[in-house]
């Protein structure tokens, strides 16, 4: 490995709190593991996804509702925050066959309203 190459992976390393070498390649491949099976469609995942949105848009919280209750079977919990008069948070915990997951995030992306959806998935 490149000298350079070697020092801004011990400078990372560092920044992020990881007390060793070892440990930082060990975080590398489980990150590159869990979005191989995301990109590939394979495998059992856990995982989030965080929404915000307004919550007076049209019907939205109704879509919502009505969606995660199609999707019951992969959903942990959720969690509903108020950040302000208008806006909510939510986070949903996630566990199921990556397909699946996909197929929910796909069915959030069509409901009109939603401000920011962010997803975060992680193997076992």
């Amino acid at each position: 490995m490149p000298e350079s190459l070697l020092e801004q992976f011990d400078a990372w390393s560092k920044r992020s709190g990881l007390p060793n070498r070892s440990e930082a390649l060990r975080h590398l491949v489980r990150d590159y593991i869990s979005r191989r099976h995301w990109e590939e469609g394979r495998g059992f995942v856990h995982g989030t996804i965080t929404l915000m949105y307004d919550h007076h848009a049209h019907d939205l919280s109704g879509a919502l509702t009505s969606l995660q209750h199609d999707f019951g079977d992969i959903i942990v919990c959720t969690t509903h925050v108020h950040i302000s008069h208008e806006t909510c948070l939510e986070c949903i915990v996630l566990r199921g066959k990556v397909q699946r997951l996909k197929n929910f995030e796909t069915a959030l992306a069509n409901i009109r309203g939603l401000q920011n959806v962010g997803t975060v998935i992680s193997t076992a």
